[in-house]
């Protein structure tokens, strides 16, 4: 009973909280609505500043619909029955009890997925159309699904019954032994994940620009990273949002612009713009971040590794039947709920790391193409330049858009 009320008092907090932040940056921002920030009045043109109000306050209000359907989700198929019922539908199909678990996960995920979809949905032609932003078909959405759920299964299936079958044969040092496993998954799809999942979602090309290839080939070899090529995503093809990545491990380490970013870019600002993304890497930000992941990763299934034989744990959280299966769901549902508040830390880090990157981009390149850039990104992605300031400090990973340019402005050496 303790357990319970303290998971429902988790989850109704979180939720309060997260409406609370919506409620504040849809207020802050319409407050502001009527009028560009001083910094950029010279570069944003009032329309376009009224649209990123418009965009961001339906992107918030639609938030907080999906907060409410997850919310609601979650008790659902906890302290409603929803585990056991698919336990028992799963109990009836198989016999072994390694096959009933792998069969009850791939359950819930099934079940969260269709919850799920018809938000995708609306968010894919209902909000991102009405601004202008998607280019997805319905037959490619539906695509997309379908292809997405099955690399899930090819790749989540398998581990599942990895540390399903390590949870009942490794003894007490079990969740040892799984997080290696999930590890070493994670680690080989950083690998793969270039040129066997991404090609699956989209064409990558190299990049046909001779001019701009020169310029990068040369930013890399001053900053001493190596890749495996150039390439081009046709972005394009789903929203005229624009962006650049690097992405795979070592040898397989590939760098990406989407198609939009090239037109939207000159090849000074795309320059600056890679540049901060290669600040990332030699700031050393993706191994602080994967280290970071795997730390907390191996603590949260240290700690399963005492619940997963306590009656109370899944009593608490409505389900009659324990089996391994129900516990990995019930902690992993559970878990967000208790960590929720802590989300601003993790931001916190993060804007950090954004501020290094910046600060490497202006070094190598100059900061004003990186500024001029980051204004059309901001202008072109309809982001809103005025967040209100708690909510920014909650959820951004990147710092405020007129913070970040002050930033550059006041402290590049170029």
């Amino acid at each position: 009973m303790t357990l319970t009320l303290a998971f429902l008092a988790a989850l109704l907090v979180s939720l309060g909280l997260k409406l609370w932040l919506a409620a504040r940056q849809i207020r802050h921002v319409n407050a502001h609505r009527s009028a560009v920030p001083p910094a950029f009045a010279e570069h944003v043109p009032l329309a376009d500043h009224q649209k990123a109000a418009d965009y961001t306050v339906a992107r918030v209000r639609f938030g907080r619909v999906g907060a409410i359907v997850d919310t609601a989700l979650i008790v659902a198929l906890t302290l409603a029955g929803g585990i056991d019922a698919l336990a028992a539908l799963a109990a009836g199909w198989f016999a072994s009890p390694l096959a009933q678990g792998v069969a009850l996960i791939a359950l819930v995920g099934l079940v969260s997925g269709l919850v799920g979809l018809p938000l995708a949905w609306l968010r894919t032609f209902g909000l991102e159309a009405r601004f202008g932003f998607n280019r997805t078909t319905p037959a490619m959405f539906v695509a997309d699904a379908l292809k997405g759920a099955a690399v899930s299964a090819v790749i989540g299936l398998p581990l599942t019954a990895l540390v399903l079958w390590l949870m009942g044969a490794a003894g007490d040092a079990w969740w040892l032994w799984a997080w290696l496993a999930w590890s070493g998954t994670s680690l080989a799809l950083v690998v793969i994940y270039p040129t066997l999942i991404a090609p699956l979602f989209n064409k990558f090309t190299p990049l046909a620009d001779p001019a701009l290839a020169e310029r990068i080939n040369a930013l890399m070899a001053r900053t001493g990273f190596r890749a495996k090529g150039l390439f081009v995503m046709d972005g394009s093809r789903r929203s005229s949002h624009g962006n650049a990545y690097f992405t795979g491990f070592g040898a397989a380490r590939r760098i990406v612009f989407f198609d939009t970013l090239l037109t939207q870019l000159t090849p000074a600002e795309v320059e600056a713009v890679l540049a901060h993304e290669l600040g990332h890497f030699k700031r050393h930000h993706i191994v602080k971040r994967m280290l970071f992941t795997f730390g907390t990763s191996l603590g949260c299934l240290a700690l399963l590794g005492q619940l997963v034989d306590a009656p109370w744990f899944y009593q608490g959280l409505g389900v009659g039947t324990p089996s391994h299966a129900a516990a990995l769901l019930l902690f992993f549902m559970a878990l967000p709920a208790f960590t929720f508040p802590l989300t601003p830390l993790a931001s916190r880090m993060s804007r950090h790391h954004e501020y290094e990157a910046d600060g490497f981009a202006a070094r190598e390149t100059r900061a004003a193409d990186l500024v001029s850039a980051l204004i059309k990104l901001y202008r072109d992605n309809a982001a809103t330049l005025t967040p209100d300031p708690l909510h920014s400090a909650f959820y951004d990973s990147h710092p405020p858009a007129a913070l970040r340019i002050a930033h550059l402005q006041q402290g590049s050496p170029r």
